[in-house]
């Protein structure tokens, strides 16, 4: 995916038209909706051209339906479909989900002003505006699990978007939006075709408010049935198609306006019992993507949760961005991105902004300022002199951050009435048919459908030939800091990193062994900690008390040899999966690896691309996938 430089937004200019503020692409010369009216054109091209009433009002129970944009633009077709799926939408655990693709976002406030007119639509665009990603290019969950609907925003030109979407799961319904094809011919070109059609299968249906001869030509090659019914409006025709298995069903002639039927297949979705070992961060965010589902999960820990890595008193979402041409597939930028979507729903979060110190590669880090949108980095070369702490080394202000009381967190998730804890170490799986055994000792004390094992190091007890996830020893300090103590939204990162735990201890961390798995607390580590922030902030340093006096806490995180976690199945043949080797990162990248687990698991679409997917694999290892280094090595 070629991005050479940051994502450009959508320039607009706005028309009114019978009261009604049209925006129109300045890119493009051409309107985001009719001036007729938009709202009554996506649903008779798009809503009826898919044939969505009836096909959302029958979904069994669990069932999953996608459907598929080429040009999210405003907004519109998405609002509107999922106010359909409000109001016919059936009384079980069906789930519908929307992936689109947008190469020049709106802005926020262009989106919102689009979006005042349509009134009836409002309450959906308010939670919609709410969620709305930065313009970065790459994946963007956006989640509703109240609504039993998400959205992934995929940012980016349709070319190099399309080829990268893993077939995780077939898109059910297409609308090929997009501005008109003598407008914007790349969106309708081959090869996005070739991709669309990739990601469909027999039974996708297909509606554009566009019968351009380049849109049915490449739809008649891949043998999809195409009919012509009238348009809306002023429009004579539209088109409505559907890709028949021929081998099995008659189909009618190519330009009937008949609605074809669709032959409805086999649905097994069902609850699923979901067993997850382990209760760090890790395997407490995998329970809270399946319970938001509507799934049962059992977590089972030996000892109590958050007993490892996870349980330090404090987690800073502090990420190392990556240049901006890396960050569509950079797992720790669209990790932090996504986080910053998925903690804010618990009381355990709080926003914060992090100044990263420079200590070398200043211009590099400060650099980051231009490549990422206005307001999310800002550079400081000089400090006021009223600052405290001061440092005499430039810095990076990230001002989307954040920081997580793990402890909270965990006893809000375990709150799900979806999510049960037991105490318990499970000493083997065994696949039997469709189900796998859950073993302590020599008691068999459960069947699941799935298990996911998230045990950090310990996760290799229960497999054969686990990946090698090699030790860390790091150590967290705090000590009262009641004469000068930092602002509760803020956190400085220099190699270590200190924050205000509370209004009277200060944070700092973390000391970082390789190699190393002891879990005492050393008062070397202490003294680690605190030469790390004085090296940095030595005028501040002096008012803190005696490092004999500091408190902290030892852990072993578990990191992978590639410095990438292990996401995924163990065997292709079992449905035993594993989430581990987060290093310290957890907090960071558990959420978003947590969301690739349920869409491998449930069969949905996956919000990263198939690169970034293979390198979570955990059988790369066995398979030889070859992975590059990422930007970041801790």
């Amino acid at each position: 995916m070629s991005q050479s430089a940051k994502l450009q937004t959508a320039e607009l200019d706005w028309e009114m038209v019978d009261g009604i503020e049209v925006p129109i692409s300045r890119q493009f010369g051409d309107v985001y909706f009719s001036k007729d009216n938009g709202l009554l054109e996506t649903r008779h091209v798009f809503l009826n051209g898919n044939d969505l009433t009836e096909r959302l009002s029958q979904l069994n129970d669990y069932q999953y339906f996608c459907v598929g944009e080429t040009g999210f633009g405003t907004g519109l077709n998405i609002l509107t479909l999922w106010q359909l799926w409000q109001q016919v939408r059936p009384d079980n655990h069906s789930h519908l989900h929307a992936i689109s693709v947008e190469k020049f976002p709106l802005s926020k406030a262009d989106l919102i002003r689009a979006l005042n007119v349509w009134t009836e639509l409002e309450p959906l665009a308010e939670k919609l505006i709410e969620q709305y990603p930065l313009p970065i290019a790459g994946c963007h969950r956006l989640s509703f699990p109240e609504q039993r609907f998400s959205i992934d925003l995929w940012l980016g030109d349709a070319q190099d978007i399309f080829p990268i979407i893993p077939k995780t799961q077939a898109v059910n319904a297409w609308f090929l939006d997009g501005f008109a094809p003598s407008c914007n011919p790349d969106m309708w070109q081959e090869n996005v075709l070739n991709h669309i059609v990739r990601l469909s299968e027999f039974g996708t249906t297909f509606a554009s408010f566009s019968v351009a001869g380049v849109l049915k030509r490449g739809l008649k090659q891949h043998g999809i049935q195409i009919s012509r019914p009238r348009g809306f409006g002023h429009k004579r025709e539209m088109l409505k198609a559907i890709w028949l298995d021929t081998s099995q069903t008659e189909t009618q002639s190519q330009d009937s306006e008949t609605t074809i039927a669709i032959q409805p297949k086999p649905e097994t979705s069902k609850q699923r019992q979901i067993a997850i070992i382990g209760a760090g961060i890790a395997g407490l965010s995998t329970a809270w993507a399946f319970a938001q589902r509507g799934h049962q999960v059992t977590i089972y820990e030996q000892n109590e949760p958050l007993s490892g890595a996870s349980g330090n008193p404090l987690a800073l979402l502090n990420p190392k961005l990556c240049p901006i041409e890396q960050a569509h597939e950079h797992l720790m930028t669209l990790s932090w991105q996504h986080a910053l979507n998925f903690y804010p729903r618990f009381k355990a979060f709080r926003s914060i902004q992090v100044q990263q110190i420079a200590l070398k590669n200043a211009d590099e880090l400060l650099g980051l300022v231009e490549q990422y949108p206005e307001k999310v980095l800002s550079a400081n070369t000089k400090q006021a002199d009223n600052s405290i702490p001061q440092t005499e080394f430039p810095s990076l202000t990230l001002h989307q951050a954040g920081a997580v009381s793990p402890h909270q967190l965990r006893d809000e998730i375990l709150q799900h009435p979806n999510i049960i804890l037991k105490i318990a170490k499970i000493s083997a799986l065994k696949q039997i048919e469709n189900q796998t055994e859950v073993w302590q000792e020599q008691q068999l004390i459960a069947t699941a459908d799935h298990v996911i094992v998230c045990c950090a190091r310990q996760s290799a007890e229960l497999f054969e030939n686990y990946p090698i996830l090699k030790p860390i020893r790091g150590q967290v300090s705090w000590v009262e800091n009641t004469k000068q103590p930092l602002s509760l939204n803020q956190a400085y990162s220099y190699g270590g990193y200190c924050t205000q735990l509370d209004a009277s201890h200060l944070l700092l961390g973390a000391s970082f062994y390789p190699n190393r798995d002891d879990a005492e607390v050393l008062p070397a580590d202490h003294v680690h900690n605190y030469k790390l922030i004085h090296s940095v902030f030595p005028e501040y340093t002096q008012q803190l008390p005696s490092v004999d006096t500091w408190q902290g806490r030892a852990s072993v995180r578990a990191q992978s040899l590639d410095y990438f976690p292990l996401v995924g199945k163990m065997q292709d043949h079992e449905e035993i999966y594993t989430l581990a080797g987060l290093g310290s990162k957890g907090f960071m990248f558990a959420p978003l690896c947590s969301e690739i687990l349920a869409a491998l698991i449930l069969g949905e679409l996956c919000p990263v691309s198939q690169k970034l997917l293979d390198k979570l694999n955990p059988q790369r290892f066995q398979k030889k996938i070859k992975v590059k280094k990422p930007y970041y090595s801790a």
